[in-house]
């Protein structure tokens, strides 16, 4: 075991330069963009990686891309270099303001480091975004942290300090909306009076807290993803500062170009409330670390905060529902900040055994279920873009397989003699798998916000009540749990915590079965607009019927199998059985539907929809017998049995190779996804033979980052390949799961890990034939990617 955890560790890049940049070592690969602070929807940075671009040589970003201000300086002998973002390029040319040279760059499931060379100094800036799914609480928490650590490289004291910053991007889109600001020490009511004053060494352990706020509020109302009320948040104490802390916001490069000069800040607060365009407001600490030889560090806190949190429409009407985190701590953001701050160490310590588990769970899947025993060490290495391009190689793989890869082709490698995909070569597949979970994983619970329910008492201490889990479907189309959306995620809950399932079905049932939805078969989202989860009252949202109602009776067995809760199959068995009836009506002949690739617009009779219905009604059989509903039970599972032998019959291509994307349609073919569940749940409706054709196709029709989606295009998605590759034979897996891995070194896509990019050229966002970009960014369907861990359960 310990062998195959090692393994994961292996880096993927190596150090190198490009376009004159210095870049770092990347561990345990390249991703287009590196989550920095990601834990809710409003409180998610990143910072890409195109085109070299590093910590210190480009901004940080909001998910969307824009633009956010965040700054790290460290001064080491009154040399100052730049470790975090870009706002010295706005200032003059000084001889005593450099960059930071990088060294590495390291993700895990929980946190980013990156290290940097500053003189004699190791800079460490560690982005920690706890992922903890059994802790409730803390996890309900929309707050990140950044701890700066550094340390002397020759065996000397040096003196040092670290500068923070950041700016009012970080509350509103709009460049030319009115901010307001005020900083806090915890403990004390009033803002802190900036004028001047020392702050001495008896208040080194209370936290300054700098509170931002629009000047004018809308509740729940959003601007291009943006929340239109709440509070930003950036805290600190004064900590390891041995000699002065200090604060100051004004103008960014007077700030800034002030501490470069004096190593120190002022002490004053800014009074001239303004937009971020306006002499862009910055908002920053200083600590003086004094004679710095072994390891000194400063945390940081920041993130965005809303109360109330969601709009929600039930039985007791339009109710505003509270953050979760009320119920565990109380409704002070100041108490919220001082708890968040306070546990560190616990945080890290839970988060710890997370990780550790991931990375065991992930060798004991690979010593089950790997066509060898001895897997030898590898990974990517220079098997980077600029490779990609240029090179043509060939060879036989450590499984004996002959490969070749061409560059001026797109089908990756391949073996010569069947033209068949073959994995990428002498690449360690679970350090493949490690390195796409793990920077999904932030990502994953990035999208949802955890609330009270609408008749819990926010000001109780009592925590033994059950939250909701509101999820936004990022950058698609920002709905409020979105049923198909939900649903390419569940294998991430199935393995981390199913209760969160629960939490995100509960409002979907609720809505319904207070008579809130005049259909029926499921509802597609629980609101058009985050956080406004209103429901369709009218019945006018999206017409998937097929798609989602097989995807709610799917997850609740799911759901209630992985947490062993038949009270819940019970609780919901009439609305489901409601459901069941569409699918047994319109399952095996699905005629002119949207599935959940809706992007790819409508298709008459798709073999995969068709085949997600047919499991459904299985899987509803398995439902009713276990809530005591046996001639139900009986009819369900014949009838699954009955449709899938007719299935075969509509969607098996006359060659007997493969099963076709729509039925009639000979020659075509896609990605058969929606066959996992019947896997996942040991449903035995699908029988062998079609794992085994399906499985020995793929290779056949694989390009370099992988299967593409179906046979109209060259796009893919990373979260339907690896649901995919769970249905699949060791060898096929292999190619899916090294694909999405090499995909993710080699992509010129520079945002948050998207789930649909094309699988030839560089691996770019795809585009339709009017020349538009489809842009996925940091959707939450990449728990997908956990379709195999979920199979230890």
């Amino acid at each position: 075991m310990l062998a195959g955890i090692y393994r994961l560790l292996l880096p993927f890049c190596v150090l190198g330069v490009v376009a004159g940049i210095s870049q770092p070592a990347y561990f345990p690969l390249r991703p287009p963009a590196v989550p920095l602070a990601v834990r809710s929807p409003y409180t998610s940075a990143w910072v890409t990686t195109k085109d070299g671009a590093t910590l210190n040589s480009a901004s940080a970003i909001f998910w969307s891309g824009v633009d956010l201000g965040w700054e790290g300086i460290v001064t080491v002998d009154g040399v100052s270099y730049e470790y975090l973002g870009v706002g010295s390029d706005a200032l003059p040319a000084l001889p005593s303001l450099k960059k930071a040279t990088p060294l590495t760059t390291r993700y895990d499931s929980q946190y980013s480091n990156f290290t940097f060379a500053a003189g004699p100094i190791e800079v460490t800036a560690s982005f920690f975004s706890p992922v903890i799914p059994q802790e409730v609480c803390r996890t309900s928490i929309p707050l990140s942290y950044l701890i700066t650590s550094v340390r002397a490289t020759d065996n000397a004291t040096h003196d040092v300090q670290l500068y923070n910053d950041i700016n009012a991007r970080w509350i509103t889109y709009a460049t030319d909306v009115k901010v307001k600001w005020s900083l806090h020490e915890s403990g004390i009511t009033q803002p802190v009076n900036g004028s001047n004053a020392t702050i001495t060494s008896t208040t080194s352990s209370s936290i300054f807290s700098w509170l931002l706020e629009l000047e004018e509020a809308y509740t729940f109302g959003e601007d291009e993803n943006f929340p239109q009320w709440g509070n930003f948040t950036f805290s600190t104490t004064a900590g390891n500062a041995s000699t002065e802390f200090t604060f100051e916001s004004g103008f960014a490069a007077d700030v800034r170009y002030g501490y470069v000069q004096n190593r120190s800040l002022t002490n004053l607060v800014d009074g001239d409330y303004r937009a971020s365009a306006v002499r862009e407001p910055v908002f920053a600490f200083a600590h003086d670390l004094g004679a710095v030889k072994r390891e000194s560090s400063v945390v940081y806190t920041l993130g965005s905060v809303q109360q109330p949190s969601v709009r929600y429409l039930n039985a007791d009407g339009l109710s505003e529902l509270d953050p979760w985190w009320m119920k565990c701590y109380g409704s002070s953001l100041y108490e919220l900040i001082e708890v968040h701050y306070r546990d560190l160490a616990t945080s890290q310590e839970l988060a710890a055994r997370w990780e550790t588990q991931l990375r065991a769970d992930i060798a004991r899947f690979y010593r089950e279920n790997s066509s060898s025993s001895s897997l030898s060490s590898g990974w990517f290495g220079d098997l980077s873009a600029s490779w990609m391009y240029s090179n043509s190689s060939e060879g036989t793989n450590r499984f004996g397989e002959e490969w070749v890869f061409d560059s001026r082709n797109g089908y990756g490698f391949y073996n010569p003699s069947t033209f068949a995909g073959v994995a990428v070569p002498d690449v360690d597949e679970a350090h493949s798998y490690y390195s796409i979970v793990a920077l999904a994983a932030r990502q994953v619970m990035g999208a949802y916000v955890l609330t009270a329910r609408q008749d819990s008492d926010s000001s109780s201490s009592n925590t033994t009540a059950e939250p909701f889990m509101f999820q936004k479907e990022i950058s698609s189309d920002g709905n409020v749990n979105t049923v198909d959306v939900l649903y390419p995620a569940m294998p991430f809950f199935l393995y981390a915590n199913p209760a969160m399932i629960r939490y995100t079905l509960d409002p979907l049932y609720e809505n319904q079965e207070d008579g809130f939805y005049p259909n029926g078969y499921s509802m597609h989202d629980l609101g058009s607009a985050f956080p406004n989860a209103t429901g369709h009252v009218l019945g006018d949202d999206e017409y998937m019927p097929l798609e989602e109602s097989g995807n709610m009776i799917l997850m609740t067995l799911a759901y209630a199998r992985f947490a062993n809760d038949t009270a819940y199959l019970r609780d919901h068995y009439e609305k489901m059985a409601e459901w069941a009836q569409y699918l047994l009506e319109f399952a095996l002949i699905p005629e002119d539907q949207l599935s959940t690739d809706d992007f790819a617009g409508e298709l008459v009779n798709q073999t995969n929809l068709a085949i997600k219905g047919i499991v459904a009604i299985g899987a509803m059989g398995e439902i009713a017998k276990a809530v005591g509903a046996s001639s139900e039970a009986a009819n369900f599972s014949a009838t699954a049995t009955s449709y899938e032998t007719q299935w075969e019959t509509f969607a098996i291509d006359p060659s007997v190779n493969h099963t076709m994307l729509a039925y009639e349609w000979r020659s075509s073919w896609g990605l058969l996804y929606n066959i996992y569940p019947d896997r996942l749940l040991s449903l035995g409706i699908i029988p062998d033979h079609v794992y085994e054709m399906q499985s020995a196709w793929y290779p056949g029709v694989s390009q370099v980052f992988g299967v593409p989606l179906d046979v109209r295009h060259f796009y893919t998605k990373s979260d339907w390949q690896l649901w995919t590759a769970a249905t699949c034979e060791p060898a096929t897996r292999r190619l899916f799961v090294d694909a999405v891995a090499f995909w993710l070194n080699a992509t010129s896509t520079q945002y948050a890990f998207t789930d649909l990019y094309d699988t030839v050229g560089t691996g770019e966002y795809p585009t339709d034939d009017d020349g538009d970009i489809t842009q996925f960014i940091a959707r939450p369907v990449q728990g997908g990617e956990y379709s195999l861990l979920a199979l230890l359960k």
